[in-house]
């Protein structure tokens, strides 16, 4: 199983960007897919999740300004990300359950003006 993040770039604070991770297998069969992020110097953090039925939950952190989606016939999952801070700057990283863990490899988002 391969997850293939993308989207990652440079934004300005207030900005929106979309990231997606491509899955090589359905995202039906995942128990759990989740988007964490990693800050210079900070650990990884979870950031939000879907489950298998489409329920999602948030980090108390980008509650109500981030949504994670899944695109159930082109296998992606989406992170679309609203009102960007600067504190919101990390490595991003898609994650999957399906018996194993699976990790994505990181896409960069960096909020600046």
């Amino acid at each position: 199983v391969q997850l293939q993040a993308s989207g990652g770039g440079l934004v300005q604070p207030g900005g929106s960007l979309r990231l997606s991770c491509a899955a090589s297998r359905s995202v039906r069969g995942f128990k759990v897919m989740a988007w964490h992020r990693q800050a210079p110097g900070k650990e990884r953090e979870w950031v939000g999740r879907v489950d298998a039925g489409g329920t999602t939950s948030y980090s108390a952190s980008v509650e109500g300004r981030f949504t994670i989606s899944r695109d159930i016939a082109k296998n992606i999952l989406y992170l679309q990300m609203n009102s960007l801070k600067p504190e919101d700057t990390a490595v991003y990283y898609c994650y999957g359950n399906r018996g194993a863990d699976y990790w994505g490899q990181g896409t960069q988002v960096t909020v600046s003006s």
